[in-house]
């Protein structure tokens, strides 16, 4: 009997240290998930995407594009947060405030993807639609990605704004499809992302996607790390920029302004 009762025992804490350095693992990915996109349990996050381009409906968005914004709201769904998706006349609020998912890129005519580019993603330009010569490109660091039915590219970017806060994950791909891919890549590989650039560095990659009329986005690989040159410097403090307007501070509350490159979020 004392032989019977000591098995159990021993069984009971061995079954519960399986299930207790399951539930440490387990407790360890959402952690790590929610910092690398900056979720918390029961916080809101955003899904901009722009409508469908040849639509006349106000709300219409391409079918791939819904499928993307599936794919972001899993994610938000895992993390305990909660996904709403903003149309591009909509408002979103100051960049920083809630994270945000930004799908499709300029070339798409998505206002909010264009003030990214124009704002943060200054190394990168995406080029105008030519409907006479059917091309569809954008260019970073001096190198054209342009789609081709054989092969087309997405860039997946996080940065953050001046005051950092919240990231934005920008998804600007030539075509829907590319949105796709380039949304299941970052559902997929966010572990690696983390491990990689961790969760308070931005980071800007360019996917290939190979052969997407044969197989979809199952072929989406890594093109570059464009990093270092998407993200160029803007105004200095002190600088009259451009526009002729001095670039902003935060002196409120009586501390001396912080200066961050857009982009770039700090470490807390």
């Amino acid at each position: 009997m004392g032989d019977l009762l000591t098995n159990l025992l021993a069984s009971v804490i061995a079954g519960t240290a399986v299930w207790l350095s399951g539930f440490l693992l387990r407790r360890r990915k959402l952690n790590r998930t929610r910092a690398f996109f900056g979720l918390a349990a029961g916080a809101s996050c955003l899904l901009v995407v722009s409508r469908h381009a040849s639509s006349p409906r106000e709300f219409s968005v391409h079918r791939r594009d819904v499928a993307a914004l599936v794919e972001l709201a899993t994610i938000a769904r895992e993390c305990g947060a909660r996904a709403d998706r903003v149309g591009e006349n909509q408002p979103t609020g100051e960049i920083g405030r809630l994270t945000e998912f930004c799908v499709g890129g300029p070339g798409g005519a998505s206002p909010r993807s264009v003030t990214h580019v124009r704002a943060i993603l200054r190394g990168v330009t995406y080029e105008v639609f030519d409907e006479e010569k059917r091309r569809l490109s954008f260019t970073v660091g001096g190198t054209e990605y342009v789609y081709s039915p054989q092969t087309s590219y997405v860039l997946l970017a996080r940065f953050w704004g001046p005051v950092g806060a919240r990231p934005v994950f920008f998804i600007g791909g030539l075509t829907a499809g590319s949105n796709l891919a380039g949304a299941r890549y970052l559902a997929r590989y966010h572990p690696e992302l983390y491990r990689r650039f961790g969760a308070d560095r931005p980071f800007a990659l360019v996917l290939r996607i190979v052969e997407p009329a044969a197989y979809g986005t199952d072929f989406t690989e890594l093109a570059a790390d464009v990093t270092d040159v998407a993200f160029q410097p803007g105004p200095q403090p002190g600088v009259i920029d451009s526009a002729g307007t001095p670039p902003a501070t935060n002196s409120d509350d009586g501390d001396p302004p912080r200066t961050l490159q857009p982009g770039v979020s700090p470490v807390q």
